[in-house]
């Protein structure tokens, strides 16, 4: 066993490699049998034919990636789209993706924790008490906002650390250290916001513009999904580029060039809409640069896959040399870091902070957005992406019953429907992989 190497499963004896991203390990002759060619290598060499024949596999096998959020995306579009023409302008669409920038940006970090097999209860309240400390220091006395912002996010982030260290070290229980901290860090913000309960933010400051301020050059959206195109094609470049160096099997020009393509067909689909109404929001410029430097992380670096790893197996991962409370330690206070982040465009978005902040269905739509998008409750499997598309999910939803004036009971119950749909699928999922021996 090699140290970082990820495990697949909140148990289990040995170490396997991770399922990421569609990614498969090769797999290793059994001892005593007799050796043969994997037939996943042999994919590309025949062409259309074998790709289907491996997306089958997949199906077959319960590797569904994220087929079933998109999917669900494009359903819910299509039906909302008919009941209200209204859904898919550029209006309805920008004001979504802007809408969804605090809930995805609060579900990174959530991402980061289910990674590890783990739930984080206290996010909502960690986002409202940043959101609370930024409006005191900066309006009540006086501090200069970039520095108020700075100490909000740090206070954020202590909070995650502090959770981490309880359960890392002490022992104690994650779901009981952060229901501990959603109740602490809630009365903690009442207490900083005063007898008043409400902060009004200056109407331009910088956290005012996070959710309202708009580039509106249309080379802006565009140079952002150029950069995004870019960047996958660089990485899958660096990744064919590595694997041929290493002597294993890797895509082909060809193929790359075309998951380029499928790639940037979304992406300047987009800068499209973005240019169709006030251009491209600041909101969406955040959201998407924090899921690439998160991705980056998980995908790029040893510690994101020793996250990997303490997820999937935390013995294997200790004994493969890695410092398991480190991770868990660092995992939360990424995840108070996002949250303190997600708390500063909400008060944004209502340009104050108040007793409600970071209340209400805020930690459930969080920890949905992360599910839905994709990332299992069960640990080792997930990517920062499943942030964007689980809030899109829900947001889509919000928006479209907001369009349709339907209640907010209604919006919740199908919401719940959607997020247990989610955790079916991938428990489903989970058990079909088992069952053909890739988990």
């Amino acid at each position: 066993m090699t140290t970082g190497t990820p495990t697949d499963g909140a148990t289990g004896d040995k170490a396997a490699a991770p399922q990421q991203d569609g990614s498969e390990a090769n797999g290793t002759a059994a001892a005593g049998s007799v050796a043969s060619v994997d037939p996943r290598l042999l994919v590309r060499e025949r062409g259309f034919a074998g790709y289907l024949d491996d997306l089958t596999r997949r199906l077959r096998t319960g590797e569904l990636g994220s087929l079933p959020v998109i999917v669900g995306l494009i359903v819910i579009g299509l039906v909302f789209q008919l009941q209200d023409s209204a859904f898919l302008s550029a209006n309805n669409l920008s004001n979504l993706f802007v809408q969804s920038a605090g809930t995805g940006l609060i579900a990174v970090g959530i991402v980061f924790v289910l990674l590890l097999g783990e739930i984080d209860l206290s996010v909502g309240s960690v986002s409202g008490m940043s959101a609370a400390v930024l409006a005191v220091l900066n309006i009540n006395q006086g501090m200069n906002e970039v520095l108020a912002v700075i100490l909000a996010i740090l206070v954020g982030m202590a909070a995650g650390a502090l959770h981490g260290f309880f359960f890392a070290k002490v022992g104690v229980p994650a779901f009981v250290v952060t229901l501990a901290g959603l109740l602490g860090w809630n009365g903690l913000m009442l207490q900083i916001l005063g007898p008043s309960g409400t902060i009004n933010l200056d109407d331009d400051g910088v956290v005012a513009q996070l959710t309202n301020h708009y580039f509106a050059d249309k080379i802006w959206a565009i140079a952002l999904a150029t950069v995004c195109v870019l960047a996958f094609l660089g990485f899958s470049l660096l990744d064919a580029r590595r694997r041929k160096a290493a002597d294993v099997p890797s895509r082909p020009l060809s193929e790359i060039v075309l998951r380029t393509v499928v790639v940037a067909i979304p992406a300047y689909a987009a800068a499209l809409v973005f240019n169709s109404y006030k251009g491209l929001p600041l909101a969406v410029v955040i959201f998407v640069g924090v899921i690439l430097l998160g991705d980056f992380v998980l995908r790029r670096t040893t510690y994101g896959r020793q996250v990997f790893a303490v997820g999937g197996s935390s013995e294997a991962a200790a004994r493969a040399g890695i410092s398991v409370p480190m991770i868990r330690i660092t995992v939360y206070a990424i995840a108070g870091t996002m949250a303190a982040v997600g708390g500063l465009f909400f008060a944004s978005q209502i340009n104050a902070a108040n007793q409600s902040s970071g209340a209400g269905s805020l930690l459930m739509n969080c920890i949905a957005a992360a599910v839905i998008g994709g990332t299992s409750l069960f640990g080792g499997r997930g990517k920062t992406w499943s942030a964007l598309l689980g809030a899109l999910v829900i947001q889509s939803i919000n928006s479209g019953m907001a369009l349709l004036g339907t209640g907010s009971a209604v919006r919740d119950m199908i919401t719940g429907a959607v997020l247990l749909a989610a955790v079916v699928i991938d428990s489903i999922s989970r058990r079909t992989q088992k069952t053909a021996g890739r988990a």
